[in-house]
């Protein structure tokens, strides 16, 4: 079992469906993805729900983080090769889609399996400079106050100075993962893009959501969905129901599932 992953599923089980990684946005977990295997269930979605979890947070917690994104999709590839030989379709959400993308990317360039789309929300496209939250020198309070102004920070976390303390440093080698120096593949990925963005994103604007199409070698299309830059917390089960219209498309048919009209 990879340690990225809390469970995997049989490699002869034909029942499972299509498997949804899911990559987490700044600060976040796996946990914050811990009820989408009944709400894309409700909505009619096969998918099997595979959380990612990366190290330094939750159940790796004293784990060293990355703080270079090359290096931690290097590490992506290597340890969850195997689980992607099956048919898949990458999640991420801010953070988590730059992750998501820069994963396939490496996966196209040396010939491994891709997933057979991309769904990625509330980020810039990869070629703009990442989306600037705080300053790198901003106090806890600063920071504090900026993700909390963007709904990145549950109530039951501000309300507790420890959980607090332990999120900080996350947001802040996340943050700094983001800003990288990364020079996205000339050639677009082959797979299709599906994007969100919430239609009071303080962060991410649509055009720069729309500016993905660059980098999409099998179709694009944009979706404004409600809500701000964390609209999969506010608006959980509306989400939802839009990602599983989304994966209905491959979980039925994976093997037909083909590219969107640009």
């Amino acid at each position: 079992m990879t340690r990225y992953l809390s469970h995997t599923f049989p490699t002869d089980d034909a029942q499972t469906g299509v498997r949804l990684f899911c990559f987490p946005y700044a600060g976040g977990g796996a946990s914050a993805y811990r009820r989408w295997q009944r709400g894309l269930d409700v909505h009619g979605a096969g998918a099997r729900v595979l959380p990612v979890q990366l190290p330094g947070r939750e159940g790796r917690m004293t784990e060293p983080r990355f703080t270079d994104l090359h290096a931690l999709v290097a590490d992506l590839d290597e340890q969850l090769d195997a689980e992607l030989e099956h048919p898949h379709v990458f999640y991420g959400h801010s953070m988590g889609a730059l992750v998501a993308y820069a994963l396939t990317a490496r996966r196209q360039r040396r010939g491994a399996p891709l997933p057979l789309a991309l769904a990625l929300s509330s980020y810039r496209a990869p070629h703009l400079p990442a989306p600037k939250i705080a300053d790198p020198g901003a106090s806890d309070e600063e920071l504090v106050a900026s993700l909390a102004a963007l709904g990145g920070i549950p109530r039951v976390i501000l309300e507790h100075p420890d959980f607090l303390a332990a999120l900080l440093p996350v947001a802040r080698d996340d943050l700094l993962l983001c800003t990288t120096a990364f020079a996205p593949d000339e050639e677009a990925v082959r797979v299709p893009l599906h994007l969100f963005i919430g239609a009071r994103d303080r962060l991410v604007s649509v055009p720069e959501v729309v500016a993905w199409r660059r980098h999409a070698g099998r179709g694009c299309e944009v979706r404004v969905v409600p809500g701000g830059h964390f609209f999969i917390r506010a608006h959980e089960d509306v989400f939802l129901q839009e990602l599983a219209s989304v994966i209905r498309r491959y979980d039925r048919a994976p093997a037909l599932a083909g590219a969107l009209s640009a």
